[in-house]
């Protein structure tokens, strides 16, 4: 990686548009993507235990990439998107399938913001600026090298109180919990970033370690397979549970490089050595050429050929908390 823009992947892999017109014709005349088969169908967020939670790790998936995790009284919202559109504009692009299993008005008080990468179905200045306006003032926006004058310039207060935190690869930020310490880590993982058709790789994307002396979480963002998840497991060891991204990942010819499939999730998990894995990326956005819920079919084959057992790495639905066990308690299960 350079020191400075445009940011380059270690995997020495260059990840652009290439081939972008020739897939919306080839899209276009096989009418991809179909509709799913089955419906996809959230559930009733249990916002009692969610605002009332200050000890147990939980996750709650709230759509696509969108999740918010709680570990040791702290509120982790990654990669939040509420709007009807992942599009910079609210007129085309791609529609949101069903609400958010969480709004923005139902989160509980947000102590931090975590961004993978600037592509617009991960950062949105609508929810951006929602999460910004909770009672007691704006979280801390930890965020990519890179993005911080997208926040300057679109939630100008929180970035003049000094609450966006910008990393590199490797930086590390800690955050006290109820009881010890929260490490973020900042990894990187093959993707790429833009805004607009000017500003390819001007930021940074990449993969969030959230390690507390009881709990380690990993969440990939958006990546093409490459050595990097292994050197990630090597470097720490294990994770409790991991986020994966399981969709957006046809053609494999066009999306190869920038977003894995399920079986190659399945990789993803093993190599960071997740005790378990959520599928994330899936469900919301119709962005590429497979159904919506083509996803965890695909998952569930790749598990199967592998011989691992279906709850390894499963999928939520819209608005379902999983809650994790601390170390002697419990395993995890699931909260309707």
């Amino acid at each position: 990686m350079s020191d400075g823009p445009p940011y380059s992947n270690r995997s020495g892999i260059d990840v652009h548009g290439t081939g972008t017109g020739t897939w919306m014709v080839q899209r276009t005349r096989e009418q991809l993507p179909r509709p799913p088969a089955q419906p996809i169908v959230g559930i009733s967020p249990d916002l009692a235990f969610i605002h009332a939670n200050r000890t147990d790790p939980a996750l709650t998936w709230i759509g696509h990439s969108s999740m918010l995790l709680q570990i040791d009284g702290v509120n982790l919202l990654i990669d939040p998107v509420f709007s009807a559109r992942a599009s910079p504009v609210r007129f085309a692009g791609p529609k949101r399938h069903q609400p958010p299993g969480l709004s923005a008005d139902q989160l509980p008080r947000i102590d931090v913001v975590v961004l993978s990468h600037n592509h617009y179905d991960h950062l949105d200045r609508r929810s951006m600026r929602d999460v910004a306006r909770q009672t007691g003032g704006p979280p801390a926006f930890i965020v990519p090298r890179g993005t911080e004058s997208w926040f300057a310039a679109n939630l100008p207060r929180a970035a003049r109180d000094a609450r966006v935190i910008g990393c590199a690869w490797d930086d590390v930020v800690r955050w006290p919990g109820r009881t010890r310490e929260l490490e973020l880590h900042f990894l990187s993982v093959q993707h790429w970033s833009n805004r607009t058709m000017l500003d390819h790789n001007q930021s940074l994307w990449g993969s969030w370690a959230i390690v507390h002396p009881d709990f380690r979480f990993w969440y990939s963002g958006d990546l093409g397979y490459s050595d990097e998840p292994r050197d990630i497991g090597a470097r720490f060891g294990s994770f409790d549970v991991a986020a994966i991204a399981i969709g957006a990942y046809e053609p494999r010819w066009f999306m190869q490089a920038q977003h894995v499939n399920p079986e190659e999730a399945v990789q993803v998990m093993l190599d960071v050595n997740a005790r378990e894995a959520i599928g994330v990326h899936w469900g919301t956005f119709a962005l590429t050429d497979e159904p919506l819920d083509q996803p965890p079919r695909d998952l569930a084959a790749a598990l199967t050929a592998r011989g691992l057992p279906p709850d390894r790495f499963r999928v939520m639905r819209h608005g379902e908390t999983r809650r994790f066990g601390l170390p002697g308690t419990p395993a995890a299960v699931d909260i309707p």
